[in-house]
Parts: C-alpha cells; structure tokens; sequence
C-alpha cells in the first residue's frame, strides 16, 4: 500500500515516515507535499492507496485537496491531520469521506502502532473486510457504548474482569467497545447493577446509551463516539455520572469552536495569578471557562506544570511539600482534582486562624506582587492599597502568614533573583543590582553579603 504524507510542516513530514511502523501493516511512503496543489501534482504522477493530509495549509488546504482528490481518485483512502481542535472541519472531512483522523498530539506518545492499526483496518473494512463482529451491521433503535480513557492496555485488561453475566462487547478501537442488544446492559433509565458497580471500581471508563442508532452503521457510530470522546466527553466525565444517556443528534454535534490563543493566553494569566486559589468562587468561573476553551490534554499537563512551579516559586519558602503536576490528564476532572488539591495545600500551608479568607486571599495578592514585581519599587504601605488592606494590619497579616515581614520577603525574593544573574551571566554587578531592584551597587553588595555571606563578587566566583 502506497502512502503519500500532506503537511506544511517539514518537521511533521519527517516525523511521520521515521516514527510509523510502515511496514508492519504493508505499507510504505512513497511521497510528501508541502501543500494541497503539490499534493495534486504529486497524485498526477504517481499511484497513491492512502494519503495523510493537515487540514490548515497555504496555498491549498486540505479541506480542498479532499474535495478534489475525491472526484478524481474515488479509490484514494484519506486520513486528515489536525493539530488545533478544529472539530468542525474534522467532521467536514469526515463528511467528504475521510476514513478516520489523527490529532497530532497522539503522535507525542507511543501509541505509533494503535493509530496505523487503526486506519489499517478502517481501509480494511471499506475493502468489505470483516471478521465477525458487528462492523458491517446496522444498529437497532439504541445502543450502549462504553469509553475508556488512558492506557489502552489496561483498559483491556479491566474488561476481562466484566462481570460474567453480562455479554461480551465488540471492540471497536483501542477504548471503545459497543453493545448492539442496549437491554442486555441498561434498564430501568441506568445500567445493569453489575456493570455499574464494576464501571465505579475500574474507574476513567463511561457508559454511553445512545438513542435513534436505527439505520446507522457501526462504522458511523465509532466515528460519533471518537469524536465526541475527544471534545465533550473529556470535560464532562465524572466518576459519580458515569453512565450518560444521550441521542444521535447529541452525539454527533460538535461543540463549539475552541478558544482563540489570545483567549488561552488570558487564561493561562489567570491561572499562574493564583487568586483562585483563597477564592472559590473565582475557581470556579476559571474551571468553567477552561472548560469551554476546550483545550487538548497535553495543554492541560503543560499549563499544570506551569501552575506547579508558580506554586513552589511562592511558597517554598513556607513548606517543604510538593504537589507535583501529573505527567497525563486523561480527562479534564483529573486536573480539577489536582487543583483542588493544590487548594488544600495552600490552606494546610497558609492557615491562620485569626484571619479571614479575604485577608488571605488579599496577602497571597502581595505574595504574587513580589514576585512579578520585584525588580520594580515596591513599598509596603503601596501594596497594602493595592490588596485593599490597611498599612498596619497588613504587615501583621502577611508575617503572620509566610513568617517574614514584607521587607524581609522582598529582599529575599531579589536576592534569589541577584544570585541567578551571578551565576548565569556575566554582567557586571551594577547590572545584576539595578535588575534586583537596587539602584545603589553599595547597598545592593552589602544587603548581598549579609544574606549569602559573601560579597557579588565571591559569589560569582564560586561559579568555576
């Protein structure tokens, strides 16, 4: 099977003829374009069974070079490359007869055979391929799907423990498996007891009935459930709601479009400002708008790492605990509970009974300011105005909560800075002092010595 690659990226291109395991599913590549019309060009001259197309391209995308291709090569098998959570044009690719789609972050993980092995058999299957399952059969009024995130040999390793009463699933990919007889599993508006009891225990899997199946082929309804996996269902999973009820038109409508970067930077600002983490409400409205920018989860595991180390850049100082950022989020309530966590840690650390939720939260403002701004004229009694807190009564609240007067805190925070230029750059010390926020080099060494015990200079030197 003869396979051309399509996408702008050379980078890509490449990654995609050395990572994927070819010719263990008899396939080679024969070719790559930059673009949709080198595509074409390429198609004119040589004989092409799959293609591997971007979506976002110059000159032509991929949408285009579809809808051409079909018209001149109806045997042509194509599987579209999306980056972003471009959901509405996955669909429109599915709807010009794209056999199946590949969001580039799989390729990021080991998971090089499961996504060949899967358009593997998807042109199988269009080739009238089928190996007694119910691939090839139409479906009743309803159906009951059950979805499994995370490691996909684990997921089949906990399906053999499915209680014995209950019948066998097909498998339809790696973490999806269908009941085509919906009563055999679900009564009474929920699942079987049995079933139910082992989706709680075995964890990150739901149970999906999906209503109005009649007159849709399996192929259809793993397309639905694949795409509604990746951009709804990631958010809306909850072990305690495990079991969803839903119809065809549900399933298969796509959410809306993904926030724009502006919009996820913003996010990303509000998440490392930690104002969310002394103030519930504010939580909460930032989860929810997170949600409905519908990132992918390897931006999540990035901006949770990003979190983290905020986190322990402000309050290191205060604890010797960590709450490390977890390396995969298989869905979204994974990284909630990780924040809520990080919450908690927060309050175990922070604690002061004598002050109120809202002095907290207004001395962990001062904190951020310090750290943001530290290289900047920063006054006590200013950032006291600036968290709506007396002069006074904020320099006892923020002793009392990080154990340092603001004075101490800031001087610290810039000598942290002082001895990363030291020990990274070669600048001269009046560099190194006016980007700690001293003007006076004097001063600056001396405050230096005083909280090192070596002078600037020595302490650079202890670098070699």
């Amino acid at each position: 099977m003869k396979v051309l690659i399509v996408d702008d990226d050379k980078l890509v291109r490449q990654g995609l003829i050395s990572v994927m395991p070819w010719s263990e599913f008899g396939m080679e590549v024969v070719g790559e374009a930059n673009n949709g019309e080198k595509a074409l060009e390429f198609l004119e001259r040589h004989e092409v069974d799959l293609m591997l197309t971007d979506l976002a391209m110059p000159v032509m995308s991929g949408i285009e070079l579809m809808r051409i291709a079909k018209k001149r090569y109806p045997g042509l098998h194509t599987v579209v490359l999306t980056l972003h959570q471009d959901f509405e044009y996955v669909q429109e690719a599915l709807r010009l007869g794209a056999i199946d789609y590949i969001a580039k972050v799989e390729l990021e993980t080991d998971s090089f055979r499961n996504v060949l092995g899967r358009v593997h058999a998807r042109i199988q299957e269009q080739a009238g391929w089928h190996d007694g399952r119910a691939d090839g059969r139409l479906l009743g009024d309803a159906a009951c799907v059950l979805v499994a995130f995370g490691d996909a040999a684990a997921a089949d390793a906990a399906l053999a423990e499915l209680p014995e009463s209950l019948q066998e699933p097909d498998e339809l990919e790696a973490g999806i498996w269908l009941w085509t007889d919906d009563a055999a599993v679900w009564s009474g508006g929920k699942p079987a007891p049995e079933l139910e009891a082992w989706i709680t225990r075995t964890g990150n899997r739901a149970l999906l009935r999906v209503a109005g199946t009649a007159g849709r082929s399996v192929a259809e309804l793993r397309r639905a459930v694949r795409l509604f996996k990746d951009q709804r269902l990631f958010y809306e999973y909850r072990p305690e709601q495990a079991a969803i009820e839903l119809d065809w038109p549900t399933l298969s409508t796509a959410p809306s479009a993904s926030a724009a970067e502006e919009e996820v930077a913003a996010l990303h600002e509000r998440w490392l400002s930690l104002e969310w983490i002394q103030d519930e409400a504010a939580f909460k409205r930032l989860a929810d708008d997170t949600k409905a920018a519908r990132l992918l989860s390897p931006r999540i595991v990035s901006l949770l790492y990003m979190i983290e180390s905020e986190w322990q850049r402000i309050f290191a100082h205060v604890t010797e605990r960590r709450l490390p950022a977890p390396t995969v989020v298989d869905v979204w309530y994974e990284a909630e509970q990780w924040l809520c966590g990080l919450r908690a840690l927060t309050a175990d650390t922070t604690q002061n009974g004598s002050l109120s939720s809202e002095v907290q939260s207004a001395v962990l403002k001062a904190v951020h300011i310090v750290h943001t701004e530290w290289d900047q004229p920063l006054h006590a009694a200013d950032v006291a105005r600036r968290v709506n807190v007396s002069r006074s009564y904020f320099s006892e609240c923020f002793k009392a909560m990080t154990g340092k007067s603001f004075n101490e805190y800031l001087r610290s925070v810039r000598m942290e800075k002082a001895k990363e230029y030291l020990l990274h750059t070669n600048k001269p010390v009046q560099w190194v002092a006016e980007r700690s926020g001293y003007l006076d080099e004097k001063y600056f060494s001396r405050l230096f010595r005083e909280y090192t015990g070596l002078l600037p200079s020595e302490f650079r030197a202890q670098r070699g």
